[in-house]
């Protein structure tokens, strides 16, 4: 029995070879480490400040869906820019993300028309009370401590 088992690794080995390949490059495909592209943002205050932020870009419904799930640590200055292709009523959430946000909803001229904040792993949808074609989020916060509000504009040059 032994010895027919021995064989029987032998001659599928290659079987074997190949499953635990496809299970490694699953557990690869999975991870949360997957670059998204970033572009450095000017938001212009009602004061005329220009305030920067260096944004990851979500473009497509995997990174939009994904967001800043399981993130730790995101530093001030930096955010996420969800970018949508028609003006709807956005809706976001705070599943699997632990730490606190804030999110700004942005219309296609790049007006900020709404600032909220949100609560880590929340499952309360936070909802744009009008059509907008962008959502901003960065730490909770962030907006208010570099003086940006309601009104104030997105530099749309991408």
């Amino acid at each position: 029995m032994q010895q027919s088992i021995g064989n029987l690794i032998k001659r599928n080995r290659y079987v074997f070879l190949s499953i635990f390949l496809v299970l490694v490059s699953l557990s690869f495909g999975c991870s949360n480490t997957t670059k998204l592209k970033t572009k450095n943002l000017t938001i212009t205050t009602s004061a005329g400040n220009e305030i920067a932020v260096k944004a990851e870009i979500a473009d497509t419904p995997e990174t939009r869906e994904k967001g800043f799930m399981f993130r730790k640590k995101i530093p001030d200055g930096t955010g996420m820019l969800f970018i949508f292709s028609d003006d709807i009523v956005l809706s976001f959430w705070m599943k699997n993300t632990p730490t606190a946000l804030s999110i700004a909803y942005i219309d296609y001229a790049g007006r900020i028309r709404e600032i909220h904040d949100m609560k880590p792993q929340s499952l309360a949808s936070t909802v744009s009370s009008v059509s907008v074609r962008y959502a901003l989020e960065v730490p909770q916060g962030w907006f208010s401590k570099v003086g940006i509000t309601e009104g104030d504009y997105l530099k749309l040059d991408f």
